[in-house]
């Protein structure tokens, strides 16, 4: 074998794929996902690219090729020549590195919950009503590092969250999400009330949306509805119907989603001492 790096074309990419004649089917949002990590210059090189076997066919790297042509950028991969096709079998068998990975290794504290949360916001800030599943809501590691270096205070809005979850089991991201884009938006509001009804739910009157978020998220935790009880996008969205009532001072007894329902708007409404209405 040898090992070579090659600035790849297009071009260069759509020859190479011609030699693909006996590899797996190819997964286009896969394709996709690498595309867009080339288109945002998050490409770097390494001792990961492509390999030729001894007859010059195309046996690792497929998804590569097929990303730089669908990106229309040249980048650089290691490109290996003479593999055994015995090697085929084990290759792509290791573990990915995970964006929790990519954040321990970064130093972050609460790293699985934290790489969940910083998927979910970028999918709140970017694609909120789309379905927060599938290969459209994957993000890059590099994703991640960039979106935490934009929004810092998501590390303390985490231990919020995590408060929330054990109170009434909304999920981690959802609860997290919630409390820092509301926060974000609204610096005015004092969400001290807010915090000790979510997680005490201590005299809170029927209609209170901080007894009514909880009792949904308790309701949804135990099965008694039909719903998916870890959706954190709908948690969100009931998370933030409920702040937008507690904030301009409404009462809201039941909390539900219809099938098209958007993410709600942050309310802006003017800042009242939400608290003392609802007291």
């Amino acid at each position: 074998m040898h090992m070579e790096v090659v600035d790849v074309s297009p071009q260069l990419a759509m020859e190479w794929l011609a030699h693909n004649t006996n590899n797996r089917p190819l997964s286009k949002s896969t394709v996709l996902q690498l595309a867009g990590q080339i288109q945002r210059g998050e490409w770097q090189l390494t001792h990961q690219g492509i390999a030729f076997d001894e007859d010059g066919v195309l046996i690792d790297g497929q998804h590569r090729l097929a990303a730089i042509v669908k990106s229309g950028i040249t980048v650089p991969l290691t490109v290996t020549h003479g593999v055994p096709r015995t090697a085929f079998t084990v290759m792509d068998t290791g573990r990915k590195r995970t964006g929790r990975d990519a954040l321990a290794l970064a130093g972050e504290a609460n790293a699985t919950h934290l790489a969940a949360a910083l998927r979910g916001l970028h999918l709140y800030l970017h694609v909120p009503n789309s379905a927060w599943s599938g290969g459209s809501s994957v993000t890059s590691n590099d994703q991640l590092l960039v979106l935490l270096d934009k929004h810092p205070g998501i590390r303390d809005a985490l231990h919020q969250g995590i408060s929330f979850n054990r109170a009434c089991r909304i999920t981690v991201t959802a609860a997290t999400i919630g409390w820092y884009v509301t926060a974000e938006a609204r610096p005015d509001v004092d969400q001290t009330s807010w915090i000790e009804g979510l997680v005490t739910g201590a005299r809170l009157d029927p209609g209170d949306p901080r007894l009514t978020l909880r009792n949904t998220m308790l309701s949804l935790a135990a099965g008694r509805t039909h719903r998916r009880r870890d959706d954190s996008r709908e948690h969100l969205l009931y998370y933030l119907k409920a702040w937008n009532a507690w904030v301009e001072g409404r009462s809201i007894k039941l909390l539900r989603r219809s099938p098209n329902e958007t993410m709600p708007r942050i309310s802006s409404h003017a800042a009242t001492t939400s608290a003392d209405n609802h007291a």
